[in-house]
């Protein structure tokens, strides 16, 4: 399955099928080629393949969702049909590689683990987003990341922090909630470390 998001401004791939079509550097070369529409003889001057070629990975791309025809041009005696990619941005979701339905069921039985996950997408998606508008359209981006380690005893310790995270923030997400002005998205996500502690201490 794949999902294109409202506005179509990011289509996100999360099938074995769209994860194969992407398999191949010269599709990828194609998709970019193919953020405005374009006939596959374009294409194929831009990416520096044959026509024949570049015909062979539109009809791989189109089968797997991620262009479409948009329209058709004359060009002398014949008609060129011109593509698009579905969306500007193109990401692959983590669950493209998800075969075992553990995970599924890891989430639905852990909701703050579920959560954690689809900010973890989010994010991915939007700075994917973000930075494609950067590069192609020259787009400067104002944006903040902050990332720092903690430590916790225990769950007591992990709750406390919480409730003063959430009691320091909550007046400023009041103040900045209710304003006029373009919006931003504020996350904070808190889990143990995946990588092995390099001190040894237990987690």
């Amino acid at each position: 399955m794949t999902e294109t998001d409202a506005a179509s401004t990011v289509h996100r791939v999360e099938d074995a099928e769209g994860l194969g079509a992407l398999a191949h550097p010269v599709r990828l070369k194609i998709l970019d080629a193919l953020r405005t529409a374009a006939s596959a003889a374009d294409a194929a001057r831009a990416c520096g393949i044959s026509r024949q070629n570049a015909n062979h990975h539109f009809k791989e791309l189109e089968r797997a969702g991620l262009i479409e025809k948009v329209d058709e041009v004359p060009t002398g005696n014949f008609v060129a049909s011109m593509f698009r990619t579905v969306a500007p941005t193109i990401v692959v979701s983590p669950r493209a590689t998800w075969a075992d339905d553990r995970r599924v069921d890891a989430m639905r039985d852990q909701i703050s683990l579920e959560n954690l996950v689809m900010v973890g997408e989010r994010l991915g998606r939007d700075a994917a987003v973000l930075l494609d508008r950067a590069a192609f359209d020259g787009e400067p981006i104002a944006s903040a990341a902050v990332e720092a380690e903690v430590r916790f005893a225990d769950e007591a310790d992990r709750t406390e922090f919480l409730q003063e995270y959430l009691a320091a923030v909550g007046p400023l997400f009041e103040k900045y909630g209710a304003r006029e002005g373009r919006r931003y998205r504020v996350a904070l996500a808190a889990y143990p470390d995946p990588e092995p502690d390099p001190e040894g201490a237990s987690s």
